[in-house]
């Protein structure tokens, strides 16, 4: 059969079965998922955490150094969502993708958040200051955090596949980490309004978080911080 042929008769396939869906307690493992329109339901919270400006990294770096901050940020980062409970489902080039789940979820979200920003100021970039000394090299991140009801099957082909999130929490947490650096962390009101009092002022009573008009999306409020606290 032509690959045309094959590729035709499979996108058929897939548009025509009927889903067989399971609600999770979980992550699932790709094993948990067949290939077939075969899914399990979380209602969860992503984390993404993205390295900001690694294209004038590499571009304006040798390579060793670009990697050994890919390597700090992205070991520190995983880390820390680990310590906090959440379960690293991806890492694509200089960005981390985390799922919390439980009734915590967003607490232990926001928390890893604060700990990388804290953990990137004040061991990495202290850290690579000393070895590279004459480096004009700033490491900035952005982290993204959404929580939603998410649909998780498993694409690709057999030998080369992997598990896919689909759902707003997962499309939302990515653009939200790819706002401008400004400010290291985003979330959404669906996980600032579960977040306690605790995190939304500092220890003098002032809001540490600022609320800001998405317009990428419906001009949805989000909100955003600069705040990184160290909860280890």
């Amino acid at each position: 059969m032509a690959l045309r042929d094959d590729l035709h008769a499979q996108v058929a396939k897939i548009f025509r079965e009927i889903w067989t869906t399971r609600d999770g307690q979980v992550v699932p493992a790709n094993a948990d998922v067949g290939l077939g329109n075969d899914a399990v339901k979380l209602n969860a919270t992503v984390l993404y955490a993205d390295l900001a400006d690694s294209t004038l990294l590499v571009d304006r770096h040798i390579p060793a150094f670009a990697a050994e901050v890919y390597k700090t940020f992205l070991h520190c980062a995983a880390k820390i969502i680990v310590n906090e409970g959440g379960e690293i489902t991806a890492y694509d080039g200089d960005r981390v993708m985390a799922v919390f789940l439980g009734h915590g979820k967003n607490v232990a979200a926001i928390r890893a958040a604060m700990q990388i920003n804290f953990v990137v100021k004040n061991v990495i970039a202290p850290t690579m200051a000393v070895q590279y000394n004459t480096t004009n090299y700033t490491l900035k991140h952005v982290i993204g955090v959404d929580t939603s009801d998410l649909f998780v099957a498993r694409t690709g082909v057999r030998g080369a596949n992997d598990l896919v999130w689909v759902g707003r929490a997962a499309n939302h947490a990515a653009k939200l980490a790819a706002l401008p650096d400004t400010y290291q962390t985003y979330v959404t009101k669906a996980v600032f309004d579960q977040v306690p009092d605790f995190f939304k002022y500092s220890e003098v009573g002032a809001a540490i978080w600022e609320p800001a008009t998405w317009n990428t999306f419906d001009n949805s409020i989000v909100y955003r911080t600069t705040w990184g606290q160290i909860v280890l």
